[in-house]
């Protein structure tokens, strides 16, 4: 019996991470495979570099097909980005049967109707997501098949992104060797490796606080009620530091990892944080209150951006189950307090992978988030059988010459 295995790839700002897995019993998932690498060729989400952004997702899936023993051929990958907008739209339709008995056609004829919004010639739909129907006035139907109605009314959540921006991800996942089977919005990707049901049914805000961008997503009644992506993440942070401190990046990110917290009062006043030499300047100590109070700053300022813009949708009482951090910036020290005190003391957990069985230690880590999702995100798809958008419309080169050609690379030091 030919095995049903998917590949999740999470194109981030800071690493790429290949994720392989399949499905196992009871709903859960085994993974047989992770791969990462540092991400050199985006910025904020957007490819910025594609020749370094193909080696690196060569690199990352390479590590996970060595792990999982065998070879991808096709991916499932995460996007994000400031250039990511959502909202909510209603679609209405006639339905079109002669005993008025509501299809799976009316269904997605109405769904169809919702995305007839307004886009400019650069923006595409990504993602239409019902929240819930209405048939002939009578509202809050979750799935309409089967009753009796004369008018269909659908509630959706649209996302939408820039065509260029969509285009150069799946470029560079093809020049890497691969298809693209579906491009998948990151927060979506990392509700499905982190929330419970209870959480989408309750309400929820997501939280990822990646590299590059601070994406979120509200669950509520089991559908999306909103979602949101702010170009700002753990990389700014670092540039704080970076440009406060009159350190290099990389120290600075390697002295924020070690030394960071994100509130400050719980930070003594005689602790120091040495800092390495720099050009005109000896090693030297400096306080790890300061260090703290500029990392508060900044990640108070992106949660309350966050907050502001739930507040604004009117979503701030749809998240009763609390907060869910993922991303690798919530691994810094007082993140998760931070950010259960930016949003009135709700319950706030760091969300990690959820129903994976025989997973490796490592993955019990948020950073992982994305990737699994990404992957149970495609086990889902493949028994839903339906592909949204004509993805790949370049070539794809197979395994073997992707191989030889990171070989000529590495060898001759060019692009082959």
């Amino acid at each position: 019996m030919k095995r049903n295995i998917v590949v999740g790839l999470d194109v981030g700002t800071t690493k790429i991470c290949s994720v392989i897995a399949e499905a196992a019993p009871e709903g859960q998932m085994h993974i047989l495979g992770i791969g990462t690498a540092p991400s050199k060729g985006l910025h904020r989400g957007t490819v910025v570099n594609i020749e370094s952004t193909v080696e690196c997702i060569g690199r990352a899936v390479d590590e996970a097909e060595e792990s999982a023993g065998c070879e991808v051929q096709s991916v499932f990958v995460g996007i994000a980005g400031g250039h990511i907008k959502s909202q909510n739209s209603r679609g209405v339709v006639s339905t079109i049967s002669d005993t008025k008995e509501i299809t799976e056609t009316d269904v997605r004829r109405v769904i169809e109707s919702a995305q007839a919004i307004t886009l400019s010639f650069d923006r595409e739909i990504l993602h239409a997501i019902p929240q819930a129907f209405i048939v002939d006035g009578q509202d809050g139907i979750k799935n309409p098949i089967g009753l009796l109605g004369m008018r269909l009314e659908a509630d959706v959540h649209i996302v939408t992104g820039a065509v260029t921006s969509a285009q150069n991800i799946i470029k560079c996942v093809n020049l890497a060797g691969f298809q693209v089977e579906d491009i998948v919005l990151q927060p979506l990707a990392s509700s499905m490796a982190t929330l419970t049901d209870v959480d989408k049914e309750v309400g929820v805000l997501l939280i990822d606080i990646g590299g590059g961008t601070t994406d979120f997503i509200v669950f509520s009644d089991d559908t999306v009620r909103h979602s949101d992506v702010v170009a700002m993440g753990g990389d700014l942070i670092t540039r704080d530091i970076s440009k406060i401190l009159a350190i290099p990046d990389a120290n600075a990110e390697a002295i924020k990892l070690k030394y960071g917290h994100a509130l400050s009062n719980e930070v003594r006043e005689t602790e120091e944080v040495p800092l390495p030499p720099t050009v005109g300047r000896d090693a030297r100590n400096e306080s790890r209150k300061m260090l703290a109070e500029i990392i508060e700053y900044r990640m108070k300022e992106i949660l309350n951006i966050v907050k502001e813009e739930i507040e604004r949708s009117n979503c701030g009482n749809m998240i009763g189950n609390g907060v869910v951090l993922t991303g690798g910036a919530c691994l810094l020290k007082g993140t998760k307090e931070l950010a259960r005190l930016v949003f009135n003391n709700i319950p706030t957990r760091v969300g990690k992978p959820l129903n994976v069985v025989n997973s490796p230690p490592e993955l019990d880590n948020p950073i992982y988030s994305t990737g699994v999702g990404l992957a149970r995100y495609g086990l889902d798809f493949r028994d839903k059988g339906e592909r949204r958008i004509n993805l790949n419309k370049r070539r794809v080169f197979n395994n073997i010459f992707r191989k030889m050609q990171y070989w000529v690379r590495n060898r001759f030091g060019f692009f082959g």
